[in-house]
């Protein structure tokens, strides 16, 4: 029969299990604003599991006057990119006993903006930016000195973005990303690109784009205006893109819609060798105007995106993409937000090559 009077497991028991003193166990498993070591971290909480300890929560949060939360802000709640962070981000809040809340822009820097202002009032623990970054000086300013503020108050914060500001960011190399995918498709023998973006205020997408026209000019291509399309960042800007490009529907250099010009892909179908578009979900709505126009996509033409989601292993033909990876994205930034310094983590990403871009 289990005993009731036995004593319950304290921070104190803990400490001594781990061999650190209180202070460094109370910060382990609290999140003060001051830092463990990594193996003294994974020691405490090594010690904790073996001996069942569980942190009483409300306490926590009223000794550090932050809830036991973590804030992801995110720019799009339908895009696979921002879920396949959220997933890391949740396992890496639950490894740290804390728990997810999310929070939706919809690209929009005010309400970014509006998000972060309200999330200081409600005190989570630790703030994660994955939306994508919008130029917009002014908004960008304000968001900085809202986060600075609430770090300076005990906050912890980490970005997946540029290395811009003075926060724990971790950066994704989309330039060179793109980059090294438009070299490749020019070494399998492709000439005749084009590439569909979006907002070119949306940083992650300009700088997809410019990667991989920079990849293509060192190879000695080049693409016209007219061939660089502008339209929205998701599975239905990519179709509606596409299928302008294919009828020769561009309104004018880099518009889907509008009246067909001569020279057009759409006047020379057998011309039209690849579209590049910066996200693999418009590339998989880019592949579905293929077939559309009576073309086979990776036959007739080749389509590549940016991202490798777990879809593009699926459609037909599988797609080529260029690989991040966003759980482990996810994790980290959680880990580099509780970390606390102002370090700076470049996540490598890899070209991967499949059926929708045959050798040519």
């Amino acid at each position: 029969m289990t005993d009731q009077k036995r004593t319950a497991v304290t921070l104190h028991d803990v400490a001594r299990e781990a061999g650190v003193s209180y202070a460094t166990a109370s910060r382990a498993l609290n999140g003060s604003d001051r830092s463990v070591r990594a193996e003294n971290l994974a020691r405490v909480r090594e010690a904790a599991t073996r001996l069942g300890y569980t942190p009483h929560v409300s306490a926590q949060a009223i000794a550090r006057g932050f809830s036991n939360t973590v804030a992801l802000v995110v720019g799009a709640v339908d895009d696979p990119y921002f879920a396949s962070i959220a997933d890391g981000v949740a396992e890496g809040a639950y490894a740290a006993g804390l728990t997810l809340t999310a929070a939706v822009t919809d690209r929009s820097p005010d309400m970014g903006l509006q998000i972060v202002r309200t999330l200081r009032g409600r005190r989570p623990q630790v703030i994660l930016i994955a939306g994508s970054r919008v130029d917009d000086d002014g908004v960008y300013a304000a968001l900085a000195e809202e986060l600075d503020q609430y770090r300076r108050a005990g906050g912890r914060v980490a970005l997946l973005s540029r290395n811009e500001l003075d926060f724990p960011t971790l950066t994704v190399d989309h330039h060179g990303g793109a980059f090294r995918l438009a070299q490749a498709l020019a070494g399998l023998g492709y000439r005749r690109f084009a590439v569909l973006h979006g907002d070119d205020r949306i940083r992650m997408s300009h700088d997809r784009g410019r990667g991989f026209l920079d990849g293509l000019r060192q190879a000695g291509i080049h693409v016209g205006d007219r061939h660089v399309i502008a339209t929205d960042l998701n599975r239905d800007g990519g179709h509606r893109a596409a299928a302008a490009l294919l009828r020769g529907d561009l309104g004018g250099p880099g518009q889907a819609g509008g009246s067909g010009g001569a020279g057009s892909w759409g006047d020379r179908p057998d011309g039209a060798e690849a579209i590049f578009a910066v996200n693999d979900v418009m590339a998989i709505g880019a592949m579905t105007a293929v077939r559309e126009a009576g073309l086979r996509p990776g036959r007739d033409v080749a389509v590549a995106g940016f991202d490798d989601i777990d879809v593009a292993r699926d459609v037909t033909p599988t797609l080529t993409s260029v690989r991040v990876p966003l759980r482990e994205l996810g994790r980290r930034a959680v880990e580099l937000a509780l970390a606390g310094d102002p370090a700076v983590v470049e996540v490598p990403v890899e070209v991967v090559l499949r059926d929708s871009t045959p050798p040519r």
